[in-house]
């Protein structure tokens, strides 16, 4: 580990974030407390308001940026972003602070209010309180106190919320990419919850696709007049087991990627549906007797840096092919549904030398350096902002995101805000 200098400065912005605390834990609850569910895509504009009162009172110039004919966006369900940039004292870089608004769907086995915000022993729970309303507000904080503790700074820093991560991003990062937006932006850290002590390079990459296979319709006490969808999906299942997944085993990254598992190549079949559709739940009715005559999976093929997109497509296409030259009456349609290529920032890259830095003063460690399992908004600033200079780091456990009972803890905040204070501080008032 390198020699860690502490200066007048670091112990001035750390008072000024202590003092912050309380201050810190409000924001992430009243955060919480906005229900941003995705789907649909609730509250957006409700969490935007909130941030632009707060940010405005702190002297930024504020951006309410709908994502008009993005997926999802619609009169109902309108896809609102916030751009919020204060200017210093003289001209330089600009430091972009991402964060998504949007929250994945409860679920089952909550012991406490999913948007209820609690404070439990140090501890705030809720539905997106690692994922990442935390990071958002340790942001924020992080802004505020730099602000007010360094008199004379350069350059700017912008704080974004953006809808829709969850789903894509389509509507919040990938729109502002394409509008230009990150063309005066220099260094993005996006809050996501990798542990205070890691900073997050890229991802993986990911390929969705729909495979459906074709049957003909028949009187199901006849099935032999017909032809099932469903036997053929499960030949493609079996073809899978048999040769595909043992192959995707075999393949490593040396991308840092966490958890271990994530370090091969993976394949999660996401959905899978042959047949009449389901019997509504308030049907008293059965099904009908009919033979199939289509069945549908969905495939989330997540690879690595190593791998290339038509390597991924030919291994699929390979397995039906498989299929089909074994199988009387098999045929099959595939349609790609998203993709995205992996990336990963130079560990020497400014911003993350930087973070490294503040880490290092601030808890005393070197950090590590992780890449994520899954996508998130660095693809769209890379791939379509064209900015490499971009990492995650930010408070919260990974592994609680989209899990009951998720929670962020108020040190890890704090520490997490100081770090973000000090980058801050080493790249507008060096």
């Amino acid at each position: 580990m390198k020699d860690v200098i502490v200066t007048d400065w670091t112990e001035s912005l750390r008072t000024a974030i202590a003092d912050r605390r309380d201050d810190l834990i409000a924001l992430t609850q009243d955060l919480i407390r906005i229900p941003t569910l995705n789907p649909p895509g609730e509250f957006y504009r409700d969490i935007c308001d909130y941030l632009d009162a707060r940010l405005s009172k702190k002297g930024f110039s504020t951006q309410m940026i709908r994502a008009v004919g993005a997926p999802g966006d619609c009169e109902k369900y309108p896809r609102w972003n916030i751009v919020a940039r204060r200017e210093g004292n003289r001209p330089g870089e600009c430091v972009h602070f991402n964060s998504h608004i949007d929250v994945v769907d409860v679920g089952k086995g909550w012991t406490t209010d999913p948007f209820g915000g609690e404070l439990i022993d140090g501890k705030i729970y809720g539905r997106g309180a690692c994922d990442m309303k935390g990071g958002l507000a340790a942001s924020i904080i992080a802004a505020e106190a730099f602000i007010a503790t360094v008199p004379d700074w350069q350059g700017a820093i912008e704080i974004s919320g953006t809808a829709d991560e969850e789903s894509g991003g389509f509507g919040g990062v990938a729109y502002l990419a394409e509008k230009g937006h990150f063309a005066r932006v220099d260094h993005v850290i996006i809050p996501e919850p990798l542990n205070k002590d890691r900073i997050c390079l890229g991802h993986r990459g990911v390929w969705w696709a729909e495979i459906e296979t074709h049957g003909e319709i028949a009187h199901g006490s006849m099935p032999f007049l017909g032809d099932c969808a469903v036997r053929h999906m499960g030949a493609v299942l079996h073809e899978m087991e048999e040769s595909l997944f043992p192959a995707l085993a075999q393949k490593r990254t040396d991308m840092p990627v966490v958890p271990e598992g994530a370090k091969q190549s993976t394949l999660n079949i996401n959905s899978l549906h042959g047949g009449q559709a389901e019997i509504p739940a308030d049907s008293t009715g059965l099904p009908s007797p009919v033979v199939p005559d289509s069945a549908r999976m969905v495939i989330d093929r997540r690879f690595l840096i190593e791998e290339g997109i038509d390597e991924v497509q030919a291994e699929i296409t390979g397995v039906l092919d498989r299929v089909a030259a074994g199988r009387e009456r098999f045929s099959y349609d595939i349609r790609e549904m998203h993709r995205v290529l992996p990336t990963m920032t130079d560990r020497e890259a400014p911003v993350v030398r930087t973070v490294s830095d503040a880490i290092r003063q601030t808890l005393g460690q070197d950090p590590q350096y992780v890449v994520s399992p899954g996508t998130y908004d660095q693809k769209h600033i890379d791939r379509i902002g064209k900015l490499k200079n971009c990492i995650a780091y930010g408070p919260g456990i990974l592994d609680l995101a989209h899990k009951p009972d998720e929670y962020v803890g108020v040190d890890d905040m704090l520490q997490s805000a100081e770090v973000m204070a000090l980058s801050l501080k080493a790249l507008l008032a060096p």
